[in-house]
Order: C-alpha cells, then structure tokens, then sequence
C-alpha cells in the first residue's frame, strides 16, 4: 500500500504535513529537514520543487524557490539528493511543484524516477483534470504515483465529486483564493470547509493555505484530517543556525 494511504489507515484526524522547499535554505539541507521532521513527529512532508515562477505561492515560497534555485537546485539534483533516503524516512513524501518542471524533465521519466527513489505522491496545481485523465493517469498508476487534487472555495459540487472519484489519496482543499502565506485565516471559510465535509466524499481530505499555527491547525482539522503549513515553516528556518532546534521548536508550537 501507498505510504499515504498507510497513513490515513492508521491515524484519521490531526495528521500534520510540512511543505519545504528543497534545497532550502541550503542546497545540502533537503534531508536534514526531511529526517529532523519525522524525528519532530510530522506525519507526512510536502517537498517543493523550486520553480521560476510558482503561481500559486506566495512571496515567502517564492522567495524560498529563487534562494534554492540559486543554491543550485533542479529536479536532476534532487532526485540525487534523494537516493536512498527511504533507508531513513518511513513517511510519506509528497513532491509539489509545476508542470513545466517536470516536462522538461519528462514526464515519464519523472513518474519512473519519483517509483525508484520512493516518492509517494505529486500536487501540480497547474495539471488540468483532462490532461490527468487522458493522458498521465495510466502512467502515474504504472509507477504508483498518486496525484493530489485541488479543491478551492470556488470549486462546484459536481467538480469535487468528480476528483473525489477520480483520486485515490487524498484531496488538497485549498482555504482560500489567495496564494499561500496570505494574512488571512481559515476563519471565513467555515461554510466551505463544512460543505465539503458534509458531501461524503470517500477522499480524505487536508486543507493548505493560511494554516501558520496551532490554532489555524486545529480550526482546519475540525473539518478534515489534517493540514498543511507552508509558509510559516519555511519562514521559522529561514535564517537558521541549527535546523534540527528552530523545526523542533516549530513543530512543538503546533502539535
């Protein structure tokens, strides 16, 4: 079974997940944060591969994607990095990025290359349900590969079934029309959180976006199985010294 749906077997609410970018802050650090995460109690990671122009984050992930591009990130040098990282991280890694990254990589290279490390799953915000259908699904399938869906505020009923019955790990509800990192809180989203909640969708579901604390997090895992942060982390180890100390600091203000 997918390390994913492992994890929604085992724990169905409260389940915490950390997006970081790779090669941030450093280009050496991606499996430091990774493994000092796990060691921290995260559940799952959301790993981001930098891109010039990251649409749907904000300005400290996008800040964050330019630094480690200047570091010397790329899709070739994380899949390096990642080599065998599975001898020492048990769970799931999601890789979330953009689809011109990854065709200029291939996409069947990707999909083959994400089996042999042992990436889990992938969020493209920008990889259209069709294009999934008709012409990737079989190949993410042939390398067990779940793809992660986007659900917004704005997303009809009829549209969140259709990606509910097309996924097969979890669906990202997204808390907001804004990009990631905003001033917002989940606060004015309670009727939206609580539609899809009540839609019975046999999807599990995480919401993202504007989750930056304990209490956001908590506000979130009312009406899905966990959340996502984002910015928040990528913000707290920033400029750090000691990674290892400034995440378990992090994560004990959220768990």
């Amino acid at each position: 079974m997918n390390k994913i749906n492992e994890l929604f077997d085992k724990k169905k609410n409260g389940i915490l997940s950390i997006f970081t970018t790779a090669g941030y802050p450093k280009l050496d650090c991606t499996l430091k944060v990774l493994e000092s995460l796990q060691s921290n109690g995260v559940d799952m990671i959301e790993l981001g591969m930098p891109f010039s122009d990251p649409l749907a984050d904000g300005p400290v992930i996008q800040n964050a994607s330019s630094i480690a591009i200047e570091n010397g990130m790329t899709l070739k040098v994380l899949f390096s990095q990642l080599e065998g990282f599975r001898s020492k991280i048990d769970i799931p890694v999601i890789l979330m990025g953009y689809m011109n990254t990854v065709l200029q990589y291939g996409i069947e290279a990707f999909c083959k290359k994400c089996e042999e490390v042992g990436i889990d799953g992938v969020i493209l915000p920008d990889l259209p349900l069709f294009e999934y259908e008709t012409m990737y699904k079989e190949l993410f399938e042939k390398h067990e590969l779940l793809n992660v869906f986007l659900v917004t505020p704005q997303t009809s009923d009829e549209r969140i079934h259709k990606l509910d019955e097309v996924s097969e790990g979890f669906i990202y509800l997204v808390s907001s029309s804004s990009t990631t990192g905003s001033t917002k809180t989940i606060g004015g989203v309670e009727d939206y959180l609580k539609r899809v909640q009540g839609m019975n969708l046999k999807s599990n579901t995480v919401v993202g976006f504007n989750i930056k604390d304990k209490k956001t997090f908590d506000e979130a895992c009312e009406y899905s199985n966990g959340a996502i942060i984002g910015s928040a982390f990528v913000k707290a180890i920033q400029n750090s010294e000691d990674l290892n100390k400034d995440i378990s600091n992090f994560v004990e203000t959220i768990k």
